[in-house]
């Protein structure tokens, strides 16, 4: 028998969403051939939003979280090197 989410504790709860948050940035980081443009058309969202929502979070718990620190945890590296190595003019 399956248990509903809602079922969970708050603390299982958070711990699937950062894992499946975890496994969407993973996945992202693979898929380097799909652009953020394509990303935005298609979904509304892309990996820069994701770095501004992880900052942004940061911020309500009182953490100072850097632009450039949340975008690296998103790209898996510098956005300037990510840009370089697969951004499509």
């Amino acid at each position: 028998c399956r248990m509903s989410f809602q079922a969970l504790t708050p603390d299982q709860q958070q711990a699937l969403e950062a894992a499946a948050f975890r496994r969407l940035v993973a996945h992202l980081q693979e898929r380097t051939d799909v652009q953020n443009i394509d990303l935005m058309n298609l979904s509304g969202f892309c990996r820069n939003c994701l770095s501004k929502w992880l900052r942004a979070e940061a911020e309500v718990q009182g953490l100072a979280l850097s632009d450039a620190a949340a975008r690296q945890q998103v790209y898996g590296m510098p956005y300037e090197d990510w840009k370089k190595a697969h951004q499509k003019p």
